[in-house]
């Protein structure tokens, strides 16, 4: 069975899958970049063994997947930024193969800032990839159809997996590990033990140690020292650019002019009323 860890792109998901990561397949809590290979993205190559000709034929293949994950007879978390819902009628999952899922949500200020910076944007084509309802990975990402998921935009995106009630989901905000990093964290850690029936209680010490080693500051000189493989490559392709780039310090504020952030309060006004953004 499957616990998703989605979001939209750049809200923290890996963040989140490092700290996960740590806590799971550590002995004592302590990160290294090598452990995030026990938590793959969905979908990726290596679960399917032909390319597709299309987005059709991989949306065909989701579930396919999923049944040999599940036939394993293990609990795998998967990564996901893939919208919870049907394309050309095919489900992205099913609670057949799904336990549950983690949906970290970020404001869409902040994302617009961040998606401009990772995909080589300029403002305007950052704002269109957060608004419009047909984004999806395969220009972004990788031209392989065994990657492509459509991510359609913020909000739908967020009233996807937060809406629906198939199967059981915790939301996280973005902004919460900022403001209270070890309440959000432990959180984190009894959703998935209940998820799993596991009656164990939290490792305070272990939890407390993969917060510290999954600290930011601290990926980010991890990535300048080791490099980081996920990190996207510039326009030029000639060189990687900064994953773990500004974090917390991504403020919008600071960052986005006047009338952008008018047209993107105007645009997910509910959205971001129902999460206190605005």
């Amino acid at each position: 069975m499957i616990i998703w860890i989605a979001s939209y792109p750049k809200s923290g998901n890996t963040y989140i899958r490092s700290f996960l990561s740590a806590y799971y397949f550590s002995k004592d809590g302590n990160f290294n970049f090598e452990l995030l290979k026990n938590i793959k993205q969905f979908p990726n190559v290596e679960f399917f063994e032909e390319p597709f000709e299309g987005a059709e034929q991989a949306s065909k293949n989701w579930l396919i997947a999923q049944k040999m994950i599940k036939d394993k007879k293990k609990v795998f978390f998967l990564k996901t930024h893939s919208c919870l819902g049907l394309f050309k009628g095919k489900p992205f999952t099913t609670p057949e193969y799904s336990l549950g899922g983690i949906y970290i949500v970020r404001d869409p200020r902040n994302v617009i800032t961040s998606v401009k910076n990772h995909f080589s944007l300029d403002e305007e084509g950052a704002y269109k990839f957060i608004t419009d309802i047909n984004t999806n990975a395969k220009e972004l990402y990788s031209k392989d159809y065994r990657t492509w998921v459509l991510l359609s935009n913020w909000s739908n995106h967020y009233r996807s997996w937060v809406k629906s009630k198939n199967f059981r989901k915790l939301l996280i905000k973005y902004e919460d590990f900022e403001d209270n990093k070890y309440r959000t964290f432990r959180d984190i850690i009894i959703f998935v033990n209940t998820l799993m029936n596991n009656t164990e209680r939290v490792d305070e010490a272990k939890l407390e140690k993969a917060i510290e080693s999954t600290n930011f500051n601290v990926l980010k000189n991890k990535e300048k020292n080791e490099g980081f493989e996920e990190a996207a490559y510039s326009k030029d392709e000639q060189k990687k650019k900064v994953f773990f780039n500004l974090g917390f310090n991504n403020r919008w504020k600071n960052l986005l002019n006047d009338d952008m952030r008018k047209k993107i309060e105007n645009e997910f006004n509910s959205e971001m009323k129902e999460l206190n953004y605005l």
